[in-house]
């Protein structure tokens, strides 16, 4: 029997911001069981923060070491997976730059993600090359490693398609060095934040990994519920419920099922089945709050981690590189 080749798998987080309960549930978790199956390299992705934060530095290092704390707090292990900061491999870079050089550039301005988040953001000035170009730097990301596998979210899809098209071109145009990367979706959903909206620092509703459990306990008693059920003896509808949503993710399937039939006929009141939600939410947690609180106590034992995945990740990366180089008679 041939044996089965070994998936390699790369992905990031810009370091914009505390992670929350959607971070830990849709991207952590994953991460968690991907590496122990697979080759993963698991990088901050600073230069990607720059392209929307680039008058925010100072936050973005106090940002970069809080979000590696929750990554090692959260089971992500060195010893099995590549941790290491983006702009530390400058590679990285590199191989963006040789990329740019045959990509279209109307190849970049249909990314949806390009005209959206200009919509969204319109407090910060996104007319930067940086901005338009991020994609092409996802490219350089997965490619550098001959990642087979991104792990993203439906709103990711359209960037691992256009990392499909620019390798497919280099290879054409140099010969086949590149694998196409597939896109890896994530299971599970994007989690509303405590006010049902979208959960984001700037709408003030996330629950917040590094939050205390009474921190945590105490926006999570303040979540919106069905805002149609307005008495205690109106049944709700847990499908538009922000409260259910977390059960979902935390909350034993047995239990999960009699909340929802509960809710249907007005047989549990909202407060009570968010003290559910607390005590499952909190029990999932616990595990997390104790090695972080002593993770955080080390952050030398911290920065070791990212410079030894910096130094294994350059091995890597220098080596595609060489071989880009030549195939482009550089």
């Amino acid at each position: 029997m041939v044996a089965k080749k070994q998936e390699i798998i790369v992905s990031g987080m810009r370091p914009t911001g505390r992670l929350h309960l959607g971070h830990f549930f849709g991207v952590l978790k994953n991460w968690e069981r991907l590496q122990k199956e697979s080759r993963c390299y698991f990088f901050v992705a600073d230069w990607h923060a720059l392209t929307t934060e680039y008058a925010n530095i100072k936050e973005i290092q106090g940002w970069l070491a809080e979000m590696v704390i929750d990554w090692l707090a959260a089971g992500i292990n060195p010893e099995k997976a590549v941790l290491f900061v983006q702009s530390r491999v400058p590679e990285h870079a590199e191989l963006h730059l040789l990329f740019s050089m045959i990509t279209p550039l109307g190849w970049l301005e249909r990314v949806p993600s390009y005209k959206e988040l200009q919509q969204e953001l319109t407090g910060k000035d996104l007319s930067t090359y940086g901005f338009l170009g991020y994609p092409l730097l996802q490219t350089a990301d997965v490619a550098i490693y001959k990642a087979t596998k991104v792990p993203v979210g439906q709103d990711q899809v359209a960037h691992i398609e256009l990392s499909r098209e620019v390798v497919r071109r280099f290879n054409f145009l140099y010969g086949e060095l590149f694998p196409e990367p597939q896109s890896l979706l994530t299971q599970t959903p994007k989690l509303p934040g405590t006010d049902g909206r979208k959960m984001s620092k700037s709408y003030d509703n996330c629950v917040y990994l590094s939050d205390s459990e009474p921190e945590a306990t105490k926006k999570l008693m303040n979540c919106i519920t069905d805002p149609a059920r307005i008495r205690r003896q109106d049944p709700g509808n847990p499908d538009v419920c922000t409260i259910f949503s977390y059960h979902k993710l935390s909350t034993h399937p047995d239990a999960l099922k009699q909340i929802d039939a509960d809710c249907r006929t007005a047989g549990i009141g909202c407060v009570d089945c968010k003290k559910i939600l607390v005590k499952s939410m909190n029990e999932s947690l616990a595990l997390f709050r104790e090695r972080r609180g002593d993770i955080a106590k080390k952050p030398k034992k911290v920065q070791e981690i990212l410079d030894d995945g910096a130094s294994s990740a350059r091995g890597v990366a220098r080596k595609t590189l060489e071989e880009a180089n030549e195939a482009m008679g550089l």
